[in-house]
């Protein structure tokens, strides 16, 4: 049970649960001043349906580098997987990818439900079912499959649209069925917090990367040109943040509490300097897990600000 676990990569589900938590909370502070009705069962399911796809992909991702020779390449232990090992079976895997797959569904089916068909049918159940079995797609076909989307340097933008965009936006529908478009911004800022995990472990893979034939964005880009792009994701969700509460006027509604996120600022920061002051490859194993900790604790500070009054 350890090795599964293990295998589900624990560290990175913080940062998948990043993005409902924003929606979600947005919505909630918009529908109090509106005085609507805040779901929380639906918002349990959003974040059971997020941590099934995200161990998905976790499992997918071990299956499909193995099978690819990509992780017996690696010399970071931090990212020794369980397939490549011989810890877990290649059928075992592949057994657990089709199961969570299912779960994946049906978790999917039953929040989709809760949020638009008790009530009567509403349009927004079959385009976030649409949505949704497009998640499930895009979790296996990081590196599974004859032309796997991670290999061809596109795993930046799916990150960022998956886990930014449609985790935030679909997230803020399912309890408001509205969209805004002012939602992109906190959207985008997550979902290049989430870029910047995948850019810093494509960045320590590159060489192994080189030799297998994956041509992530980073190896496309080079390790400097892609270290100036690390810190551009790191730096501009604040920016988002910054300009989303200003438009929505908080400032002027003398509702300061919601600008706590902005001390978010000072550990990015930190943490930026550190990466640049990194004198091997392997030291950017470490920053992986500190990146997930932050876009989670910006999260929680951007939902407990704006729900504060």
């Amino acid at each position: 049970m350890s090795e599964w676990i293990k295998a589900a990569r624990l560290r990175t589900l913080p940062l998948s649960l990043s993005g409902i938590i924003v929606g979600s909370f947005i919505a909630r502070w918009r529908m109090s001043e509106a005085e609507g009705k805040w779901n929380i069962e639906v918002f349990v399911l959003a974040l059971l349906v997020t941590l099934l796809y995200q161990v998905l992909s976790n499992y997918a991702n071990d299956y499909g580098d193995a099978l690819k020779g990509t992780d017996s390449l690696r010399s970071s232990s931090a990212e020794a997987r369980s397939v490549a090992s011989g810890k877990i079976s290649s059928k075992s895997m592949r057994m657990a990818i089709v199961l969570v797959a299912v779960l994946s569904l049906i978790a999917t089916l039953a929040l989709l439900y809760v949020a638009f068909l008790q009530d009567g049918f509403h349009k927004g159940f079959t385009v976030l079912l649409v949505l949704g079995i497009l998640s499930i797609l895009a979790a296996v076909g990081y590196t599974l499959g004859r032309k796997p989307y991670g290999y061809m340097g596109l795993g930046d933008i799916m990150v960022f649209l998956f886990f930014g965009i449609l985790s935030v936006c679909g997230s803020y529908y399912l309890f408001t069925r509205e969209f805004h478009w002012d939602m992109l911004l906190p959207a985008s800022a997550i979902g290049l917090f989430s870029a910047a995990v995948l850019n810093l472990n494509n960045m320590r893979d590159m060489e192994s990367d080189r030799i297998t034939g994956k041509k992530t964005l980073a190896l496309r880009l080079g390790y400097r040109n892609a270290m100036i792009y690390q810190m551009v994701l790191l730096q501009l969700p604040h920016i988002l943040l910054l300009v989303f509460l200003m438009l929505n006027g908080l400032h002027e509604k003398g509702q300061y509490y919601a600008f706590i996120v902005m001390v978010m600022l000072f550990p990015t920061a930190a943490l930026r300097r550190r990466i640049l002051q990194s004198k091997s490859r392997e030291e950017l194993d470490g920053f992986l897990k500190q990146i997930g900790i932050i876009t989670f604790a910006t999260s929680i500070l951007l939902a407990a600000g704006l729900n504060m009054y």
